[in-house]
């Protein structure tokens, strides 16, 4: 029987998992799925951002067209 893995080898993948995202993003070579997998990750681990005057999230957000207000009510 397989033993289950410790605390370090769950920690370890999740570095790699997350380097390995970043590294495809970053390198300009992020398929869609990679896109995908990457905010499924984030979601999967509690990651959520807030849309600061001039990052990239507040940029894609104004893109969208939404109401601040509106996405409060959907979250709420």
């Amino acid at each position: 029987m397989t033993q289950r893995a410790n605390e370090d080898q769950f920690n370890e993948l999740h570095g790699l998992v997350t380097n390995e995202l970043i590294m495809r993003i970053k390198s300009g070579t992020a398929t869609t799925q990679d896109i995908k997998a990457a905010a499924d990750w984030l979601a999967k681990n509690n990651i959520t951002g807030v849309p600061v005057l001039g990052s990239p999230l507040a940029t894609l957000f104004n893109s969208l067209e939404l109401e601040l207000e509106d996405v409060e009510r959907v979250i709420k």
